[in-house]
């Protein structure tokens, strides 16, 4: 065989290309079923009508469908991508996710600055419409109750430095501020390692009360999980433990307490809940809303339990170790602690504690580790929710994909083909089984899964013994 040359593939392309002539990408299987998905519960004409006031009535430049900006932003999760560029990126490279958003091979797909235009075009509320679409399409398949909810937050780094932050009274900037203390304290001309010494020994050095990101005020200065300190935001989730999908986001300043913004997540998700239980096929929903909170230690507060009790929730929440404490004139908050740490005590407070750090530690992983947003690109808790919600409308349609087809991420599906090669070759080893039985033979076969060498020696044995027993 000769090798060939690159310059020997160059030619000159046809001017016209009929479009019978354009080759077909191949489809992923993943893609190609989740669209499956959506056609079955007409989610384009859903946003198209939900999205319709956004846009002019006559035509005017090419716009970007409701339908396909809200699967590119699911292409974010499954994807794994965090930017809106690398979004754009990859359905331009891709001729499968081009099947998936139905762009033809002559076609462009959108560019980023067009996906962000259609970002600010439609509203928070449309986003939201689109979160409860993906939560209506859980309960009738039967993958919502809603009665046991699991409470837990992190934290996401935002698209801003440290560095950069202001003084909120006079605007000032950190390095000229530290300058002019160090010219205060009596060095005129102050070095690096002097200004890092006055900064190491300053006190509430970090306060939010004092300092602001000048093109990002929702962000704060935070410690993260990894122990590094930035500017970050907090978002909270309600996770249904039945079926660990999230009922409810809620994206708030990362300063906030967990006692502060608890009660908001809630009634976000009870709200959720109840409207979703009001749907004709949403069948086994619980139409009150939760019943049981289950959340740790960092919540455990005397207001908290005594206003979830007061609102007929029942509380499994971890208590931290306060010692001995008084109650006087707080017979409210008495009442719910107490009945609050007699629960935790039991099998079944033990047990919903445990489910609740692998189920909402598990939507934490998928949507923030693997799914790419740890880091948002995004600026204001406005932009950053939008983003946010179809994200984890799609963590939900995950769920219902695992469902029905077994494989709830695109890559879920790397491995099908081996894990189908080793279900025939058990398919197979049955029937010599069978068939050895049937001959009344006392020969049996044990695979010894010790080493996997020894392993697939024994499964391909299997596989002969029963292809010449079968005579296939």
């Amino acid at each position: 065989m000769a090798m060939g040359t690159r310059k020997d593939k160059e030619q000159q392309e046809e001017l016209w290309v009929p479009h019978q002539a354009l080759p077909k990408g191949a489809s992923h299987p993943f893609y190609q079923r989740l669209n499956q998905l959506l056609d079955e519960g007409r989610f384009d004409e859903f946003v198209e009508r939900r999205c319709q006031q956004f846009y002019a009535a006559k035509r005017g430049r090419p716009s970007l469908a409701p339908g396909v900006y809200f699967r590119l932003l699911l292409i974010g999760y499954f994807e794994g991508f965090d930017s809106e560029r690398g979004i754009a990126w990859r359905a331009q490279d891709s001729l499968a996710l081009r099947r998936f958003l139905r762009v033809g091979l002559e076609e462009s797909p959108p560019d980023h600055s067009t996906i962000s235009r259609t970002r600010r075009l439609i509203d928070v509320e449309t986003h939201q419409e689109v979160f409860s679409w993906a939560l209506r399409l859980l309960a009738e398949k039967g993958l919502l109750k809603g009665q046991t909810l699991g409470i837990d937050a992190t934290t996401l780094e935002a698209n801003a430095a440290l560095r950069t932050i202001v003084r909120r009274d006079t605007g000032e900037g950190y390095q000229d501020f530290l300058k002019r203390l160090a010219q205060e304290s009596g060095i005129a001309t102050p070095t690096r390692e002097q200004l890092a010494r006055l900064d190491r020994k300053r006190e509430r050095k970090g306060s939010n009360e004092d300092w602001e990101h000048p093109h990002d005020p929702d962000a704060r200065i935070t410690k993260m999980k990894d122990g590094r300190t930035h500017l970050a935001h907090k978002v909270e989730h309600a996770v249904d433990l039945q079926s660990g999908a999230v009922v409810a986001v809620n994206l708030a300043a990362a300063d906030a307490g967990d006692t502060k913004t608890v009660a908001q997540t809630i009634a976000e998700a009870g709200e959720q809940i109840a409207t979703v239980a009001g749907e004709p096929k949403s069948e086994g929903v619980n139409p009150e809303g939760p019943e049981e909170v289950v959340m740790d230690k960092g919540y455990h507060s005397n207001e908290v339990l005594a206003e979830l009790a007061e609102w007929q929730v029942r509380t499994y929440c971890s208590e931290p170790d306060r010692g001995r404490r008084r109650w006087e004139g707080k017979a409210d908050e008495q009442a719910a602690v107490y009945a609050n740490r007699r629960r935790i005590r039991g099998e079944r407070g033990k047990k919903l504690l445990r489910q609740r750090g692998e189920k909402v530690e598990r939507s934490f992983a998928h949507l923030y580790e693997t799914g790419g947003m740890r880091r948002v690109h995004l600026r204001r808790h406005s932009n950053i929710l939008k983003r946010l919600l179809v994200h984890v409308a799609a963590f939900n349609l995950g769920l219902v994909m695992r469902q029905k087809w077994g494989r709830g991420t695109p890559r879920g599906q790397q491995g099908y083909r081996l894990n189908l090669f080793l279900a025939l070759l058990r398919v197979l080893y049955s029937l010599w089984a069978l068939n050895l039985a049937s001959e009344g033979s006392e020969e049996r076969f044990e695979p010894n899964f010790g080493s996997p060498e020894r392993s697939s020696d024994l499964f391909f044995a299997a596989a002969q013994k029963a292809i010449s027993a079968t005579g296939s």
